[in-house]
């Protein structure tokens, strides 16, 4: 059981990261970013080690997502639909 979430983990990390290299808007790379990042935190689960998992979930997923969006605005490559 935990070889298959392992593995689906390992996917949904590749194929996110393969994500963030083909999208062209920002915001959703930032996202998907975030997102190997949380799947990295499950494969850390899975492996036993909690404490690790807990610290790349605050750093990886949080504090470091919220800081690239924050800068993406500051820049003005934060780009939304119907915004001008």
């Amino acid at each position: 059981m935990l070889f298959w979430i392992a593995l689906i983990s390992v996917v949904v990390m590749l194929s996110a990261a393969v994500a963030v290299l083909l999208l062209e808007n920002y915001l959703a790379a930032t996202a998907a970013l975030s997102v190997v990042s949380l799947a990295l935190s499950v494969l850390f689960i899975v492996l036993q080690a909690p404490d690790v998992a807990l610290t790349e979930a605050a750093v990886g997923a949080g504090v470091s997502s919220v800081i690239l969006a924050i800068t993406l605005r500051r820049v003005g490559l934060w780009k939304i639909e119907g915004e001008k």
